[in-house]
């Protein structure tokens, strides 16, 4: 069960992102202020796009998904899909008795135990996959999981005794769980893991918790906020080249996983709450305390028992002693900054707040927007479960998608200087890269993109069924019946791997995102196609649910457009500066799973000034 339980870790990490709302207000403003001539380029594209397409919104009543038009308000630099989906959130309701009981627990268990061990016939219908626990431990779960995929197929069931897992690897079952019978399924475990450090911020809440938190923080991604977040993402980033020039100077060997992990942690800082962490530059005790909770989470993931739970633990274990210390003063931190926020409030409408111009605004952070908002009343405990959510989930992503984003360049450094050649172009005599730049700087978004889809964070996304489902494949009309309470593991490292449905799978290639790919032999699949993507990558819709980087459905990272371009900006601006070397066999480089892919010991690396 330990090697179970650690799957659980591979899920907590998804970036809090979202698809920026944007009005035809805005569009006029971005075409005034475009200067450049990819700027007047850009601005005259989203002017056209104004009132060309409409958003969808989706209602969701029960397990039934619809999709209508509606009015269009606006767009945005990359087309439709970089604007929020809307959800008729008061329709989206939890199927009646989805409340999972002990009875529920008990008579799914003794299914399996018949399956398993008596001659009782397979309710749900899926292979068992048969080996040893061993397999499964000594290495990243996902890893031994793929082997099973290779045997099994896209459906398996994997059993430990009475406990069993459905692990799927098929975009129509990763589809149907995830959008058309959403609330089917709530977050299982992972909530179970989660709640101690997030409480119900987005990722771990209930459904009916989830709505009210979304309804209020969504509208902060918009566009308006995101430009100002690209000269954020440029300045911090600008603090950690400066730290690489010294060190290629000098011809030492940094660990960019670490540095990429603090020029992380300094943007979701200043985003979120507007609070320096300066920790590219420095340690601090509310750094370190960060990164003891991400570790404690983690711990709670692979560990086999839930020891935290016995009453007394924190006063007794010395690591709980330590994660309870980590814990209260990060909440004090938060507290302080929430009554701070809420002392200088200035109560305003959410138009007026999207409609500000964020260049002259000194605080620009989410929770500044939260506070300020006109109607939004919540409580300093739900502001905190939500900073604190933000703050884990949209530091770890991005910071391992760089990571894995400089080990694919230093790797292939033919695609390396490709991608330099295009910062260059695009930068021209541009210290930093700049808002209206980011749209032409396709070949460093497609190796952002890449680098999530051979190293997808998280790798496994989770979920627990709160009433019957019969799930499609892809490769047989057959449906696999899940009973109330099956634990569900998407294998999305698997999905982003597999031979059917990519050419070449594990192949580094930023350049498979401008070619079509189908396979008829995957029924109902339909396969990428580029004339879809319509946003700052390539998402689940354009590749029919084959690329879940940022899950997918009502339950989608609220804020996949700022973990995007927030990677774009940091990795042009040090890729027009410096060259990555690897200081070390590139086979040295082990993974290991937490909330996201870490490497197993660093990443070192020699960093080269360019001579240009």
């Amino acid at each position: 069960m330990e090697a179970i339980r650690s799957s659980i870790a591979c899920t907590s990490g998804a970036a809090l992102s979202s698809r920026p709302a944007s009005r035809s207000a805005r569009a006029a403003r971005l075409s005034q202020r475009a200067s450049t001539s990819q700027g007047v380029k850009l601005a005259a594209h989203v002017g056209k796009r104004g009132n060309a397409n409409a958003r969808r919104t989706v209602s969701i009543k029960a397990v039934e998904v619809k999709e209508a038009e509606v009015k269009e308000e606006g767009a945005c630099p990359m087309g439709s899909d970089t604007e929020p989906e809307e959800y008729d959130l008061n329709a989206i309701v939890a199927p009646e008795n989805s409340k999972i009981t002990l009875k529920d627990t008990i008579s799914l268990w003794t299914t399996n135990i018949m399956q398993m061990y008596g001659d009782a016939p397979s309710v749900d219908g899926a292979p068992v996959a048969e080996g040893a626990v061993d397999d499964l431990v000594g290495g990243p779960l996902f890893l031994a999981l793929q082997r099973y995929f290779e045997k099994y197929g896209g459906i398996y069931k994997l059993a430990f005794g009475p406990k069993a897992f459905i692990v799927v690897s098929d975009p129509l079952a990763a589809k149907e769980i995830l959008r058309t019978r959403a609330t089917s399924f709530d977050k299982g475990i992972l909530a179970e893991i989660l709640e101690p450090i997030m409480g119900t911020g987005l990722i771990p809440a209930d459904l009916e918790t989830w709505k009210v938190r979304r309804r209020a923080i969504v509208p902060g991604f918009h566009n308006a906020w995101l430009q100002c977040m690209v000269d954020l993402f440029a300045d911090c980033s600008d603090i950690l080249a400066d730290k690489l020039g010294k060190a290629a100077d000098e011809e030492e060997v940094l660990d960019m996983e670490a540095q990429f992990c603090s020029v992380a942690l300094d943007i979701i800082g200043k985003a979120v709450f507007n609070y320096d962490f300066g920790s590219v530059k420095k340690e601090s005790p509310v750094i370190q305390a960060v990164y003891n909770v991400l570790r404690e989470a983690e711990h709670r993931s692979t560990f086999y028992f839930p020891y935290w739970n016995i009453p007394g633990s924190s006063l007794v274990v010395p690591r709980q002693r330590r994660f309870q210390a980590d814990l209260k003063l990060i909440n004090d931190v938060l507290t302080k900054l929430i009554r701070e926020a809420n002392e200088s409030r200035t109560a305003a409408d959410l138009e007026d707040l999207q409609d500000m111009d964020y260049e002259k605004v000194q605080d620009p952070s989410l929770l500044r927007f939260l506070v300020d908002l006109r109607g939004e009343e919540t409580t300093n405990k739900q502001l905190r479960d939500d900073l604190m959510t933000m703050l884990v989930a949209g530091h770890e992503t991005t910071a391992a998608v760089l990571t894995w984003a400089a080990f694919l360049l230093s790797t292939h450094p033919e695609i390396m200087a490709q991608v330099q050649a295009e910062v260059d172009e695009v930068m021209g005599d541009s210290s930093r890269p700049k808002y209206e730049q980011l749209a032409s700087l396709e070949l460093v978004r497609y190796t952002i993109a890449e680098s999530l889809r051979l190293y997808p964070e998280p790798p496994l996304l989770i979920r627990r069924t709160v009433e019957e489902v019969e799930l499609p494949q892809a490769t047989t009309d057959e449906k696999i019946k899940l009973l109330k309470g099956t634990d569900i593991f998407i294998a999305v490292w698997n999905l982003h791997r597999s031979e059917a449905l990519w050419d070449e799978p594990n192949a580094f290639n930023p350049m498979r995102w401008k070619s079509k790919f189908e396979n008829p032999e995957m029924k109902g699949w339909g396969g990428f196609d580029p004339s879809l993507v319509k946003g700052f990558y390539p998402n689940e819709i354009a590749t029919d649910f084959a690329y879940l980087p940022f899950g997918g459905g009502i339950r989608k990272c609220v804020g996949d457009q700022f973990a995007i371009m927030e990677s774009t900006v940091v990795l042009a601006n040090l890729l027009h500066q410096y060259s990555f070397e690897l200081a070390c066999p590139k086979e040295d480089i082990g993974m290991e799973t937490g909330a996201t892919i870490h490497t197993s010991s660093g990443l070192p690396m020699r960093i080269r000034r360019r001579n240009k």
